[in-house]
């Protein structure tokens, strides 16, 4: 249970939705609802978007707010496990920044 953060790889021919393929590149699982109560409890405006029941799929270009919004909140906590979770997040965030054609899905249960 929680919202877990995947990195995808986008590969569409022509415009067509259907023909829009993605395939998961890494992953980062929180089997705690750690991502979802950091993100509702931080009052940043793309991190408030994150809902523990329903999925938020980010662009490489919305890593842009996405990546500083998610070092604001690892700065503010202490526990261990809180930080090693955003730490993951943001390895994935930075990949996707990096690759326009990829996305990073925040897949809540």
């Amino acid at each position: 249970m929680g919202v877990d953060a995947a990195l995808m790889r986008v590969a569409q021919q022509g415009t067509s939705p259907k023909r829009r393929r993605a395939g998961l590149i890494d992953v980062v699982v929180d089997d705690a609802d750690r991502l979802a109560r950091l993100c509702s409890d931080s009052g940043l405006p793309m991190l408030n978007r994150v809902a523990p029941y329903r999925s938020l799929i980010l662009s490489s270009a919305e890593m842009e707010q996405f990546i500083p919004e998610i070092e604001v909140v690892r700065r503010r906590v202490d526990d261990p496990f809180d930080r090693a979770l955003l730490e993951g997040v943001l390895r994935l965030a930075w990949v996707c920044s990096a690759d326009p054609s990829t996305e990073l899905h925040l897949d809540g249960d």
